[in-house]
């Protein structure tokens, strides 16, 4: 039961930070536990567009929830977006892109960057199989649970 109420501590330390920098959403992973809290979009008076931040470094026992990749109704896998930014298919504008259509991936496979708030958080395919379709051009804005790619799984 003290653990419980640490947990909750610790989850209202959380709501209220993202109160007061305006954070409409904060995922936070630890080890194979994640933790995704979404308010309310809070009134902007200027029209001001608000990003999430990952938070890093927090100890915090998360509650589990669905993983990224989820089952498409036609046998696919989605690779959606964690969290909002902008997407960029390469490590640098030099660079080739992390996968094409026609990759093959596994669960550590990193996939693209989402940048949010000039955090670099690299994306992993977290299944098995093929590339057949990029939904999302590099530089482009996506929002949480967008999807990024779809994969054929093996």
């Amino acid at each position: 039961m003290a653990q419980e109420d640490n947990d909750l501590q610790k989850i209202s330390e959380l709501i209220k930070i993202m109160k007061q920098n305006e954070l409409v959403e904060v995922e936070i992973k630890h080890g194979d536990d994640r933790i995704f809290l979404k308010r309310s979009q809070p009134q902007s008076p200027l029209g001001r567009t608000v990003t999430a931040v990952p938070v890093v470094g927090t100890d915090v026992s998360a509650v589990p929830v669905r993983p990224s990749g989820t089952q498409h109704k036609e046998g696919l896998v989605e690779i959606k977006s964690p969290l909002i930014g902008t997407f960029y298919a390469t490590p640098s504008p030099d660079s080739k892109h992390y996968v094409e259509i026609g990759s093959h991936v596994d669960s550590q496979t990193v996939v693209c960057i989402i940048e949010a708030m000039k955090v670099m958080n690299e994306i992993k395919a977290e299944t098995v199989g093929t590339i057949i379709e990029t939904l999302v051009s590099n530089g482009q804005a996506v929002e949480y649970g967008q999807v990024l790619f779809r994969v054929k799984p093996e």
